[in-house]
């Protein structure tokens, strides 16, 4: 009797709550989807028409893929913005127009400067202390600062080039052990991509590319593998939709299990990083005590080293503990994903594999030299090839979400204060109207433009955007996607592995970009063998 009277309270208190959460909704919904008197007049993009509280979340819970979903919505609305609400006042704004895209980030780029707050960016940047996914404020003009000041720039990157250097040179030794040396060899050119761009980040941060012991033949140990899987897996949560973020009261329950796969993940993250990082704070700490002067080696020494204006220590524990995590966020996919995708679609198309060797034969200029990041420059092909793999294949759907600091009107459409911009990186460059054949591959396009980096700043398809919150490490960016490309391409002639027609060239399954499997390709090196064996 007494278990089901508690049970018949609990109902009866539950039933209460709930309907004092619908009440309180249904006020805020009134209030929130009126426009305020100056804005009357202007209508929100067109969009599907949500339910009560719940918003357009059910249509999103129905299909397996949110980006497949918003996209299909778009096309049937025959529109370049659309305005899909989420929740009770969430707008989610999804725009596939370049016009339309730089009237968000660069007409009313201070307007959209700051970012959604959810539950799995405020875990990875220990409740916003990093540069990414920090709102518009203080907090991210500071670390802005200190990245721009002291880790992107020109004299920092040259500093460092020998690390890179290093592991560039670490990705042929790989490659070519694994191909068999001389007879060539099947390889999976996913894992040397992946370990090549954290690998960097590795030797960059912490001045080591292994945490444990590593391998005699340049590849990953137990813990790089680990390494790069938490990574992965946190990136693929990053504001990924989550109907915790959109329903905030439900946001305890985990509904979704993101936030047990990211927690899960920076568990990993954290036993790897922070030995280091304590350690290294510590004898910094105890050097600067006895007044003794101490160089930096890397740049976790830089982030410990940086200054006030009172001399004391500009970044605090916390905050070069989730920097560092994200920087290593920053470079763990596009690199890869662009380098792997690129070479996918020049072993279905060889003609342009050779027109590629051509162009780096004739810069580099011999078969004993190895190419190196100032010939970058002198590469429009590679380039281009780097550039067309961006464009056609995005490592997300949607870039790193804006939020409107107040209301606006954008395109001739209402966009209400907290609205989350979607810019769609599948839609901008795949658009017919910017893009001759936008299905095909072809690096060609590119050439006319003479670019020297991987940027596009007319946001035609999206690299590193632009704007306030655009990427600052550009540079950085163009030249581990080029020299990772640009090095399997000089090392090896590579074809299509014995019995295959040619590359698959599908997507993963739901809301990924990535390839659905992995590049395994033959490898036969096509340099002096005297160069391959001074990599050991």
């Amino acid at each position: 009797m007494e278990e089901t009277t508690s049970i018949v309270m609990m109902i009866f208190f539950m039933s209460l709550l709930v309907i004092f959460v619908i009440k309180y909704l249904l006020h805020k919904i009134m209030n929130n989807d009126k426009p305020n008197s100056s804005s009357a007049l202007t209508l929100l993009p067109p969009g599907p028409s949500p339910w009560p509280i719940l918003g357009c979340i059910p249509g999103m819970l129905r299909n397996k893929s949110t980006y497949q979903w918003i996209h299909n919505l778009m096309k049937e609305l025959d529109t370049d913005i659309a305005c899909i609400r989420l929740g009770t006042s969430t707008h989610a704004i999804s725009v596939t127009s370049p016009e339309i895209a730089r009237e968000f980030l660069k007409k009313h780029d201070m307007v959209f400067a700051s970012r959604p707050l959810t539950s799995v960016t405020r875990l990875i940047s220990d409740d916003y202390k990093t540069i990414i996914f920090a709102t518009w404020g203080e907090q991210w003009k500071k670390m802005r600062r200190v990245l721009v000041s002291n880790v992107f720039n020109r004299s920092t990157l040259a500093w460092l080039l020998h690390k890179r250097n290093e592991e560039a040179d670490n990705l042929v030794r790989f490659v070519y052990n694994h191909s068999s040396a001389k007879s060539g060899g099947v390889v999976n050119v996913r894992i040397a991509a992946q370990q090549y761009s954290v690998g960097i980040m590795r030797k960059m941060m912490f001045g080591k590319r292994y945490f444990g012991k590593g391998r005699n033949d340049g590849g990953p140990g137990k813990e790089e593998e680990e390494h790069v899987e938490a990574l992965l897996a946190m990136l693929s949560h990053i504001y990924a939709f989550s109907v915790s973020d959109y329903l905030p009261w439900l946001r305890w329950l985990d509904l979704d299990g993101h936030q047990k796969i990211v927690c899960k993940a920076m568990k990993v993250i954290n036993k790897l990083h922070d030995p280091i990082i304590n350690e290294r704070i510590r004898d910094w700490r105890e050097v600067e005590m006895e007044s003794r002067i101490r160089e930096s080696e890397d740049l976790l020494d830089v982030l410990i080293s940086v200054k006030d204006s009172n001399g004391k220590p500009l970044l605090s524990e916390d905050e070069i503990r989730a920097q560092v995590m994200e920087l290593f966020l920053t470079v763990v996919d596009n690199p890869y994903s662009a380098a792997e995708w690129a070479l996918s679609e020049m072993l279905n198309q060889p003609e342009m594999l050779e027109k590629a060797r051509t162009e780096i034969d004739s810069v580099v200029g011999n078969n004993i030299t190895l190419l190196q990041e100032s010939h970058i420059p002198q590469l429009p092909y590679i380039i281009a090839c780097a550039r067309e793999a961006l464009r056609l294949h995005p490592v997300t759907a949607f870039n790193v979400p804006h939020v409107s600091t107040s209301d606006s009107t954008v395109a001739g459409y209402f966009i209400p204060k907290g609205s989350n911009v979607l810019l769609s990186r599948f839609g901008l460059g795949r658009n017919p109207t910017v893009w001759d054949q936008p299905m095909r591959f072809n690096p060609d396009r590119h050439l006319d433009e003479k670019h020297c980096d991987l940027g596009e700043t007319d946001l035609r398809f999206i690299s590193f955007t632009t704007g306030r919150r655009g990427c600052i490490g550009v540079e950085l960016g163009t030249n581990m996607t080029v020299m990772l490309l640009g090095r399997l391409l000089q090392g090896f002639t590579w074809k299509i592995p014995h019995g295959m027609e040619k590359i698959d060239l599908s997507t993963e399954e739901g809301n990924s970009m990535f390839k659905a499997k992995p590049l395994c390709a033959h490898a036969v090196p096509r340099l002096n063998p005297s160069l391959y064996l001074s990599l050991g």
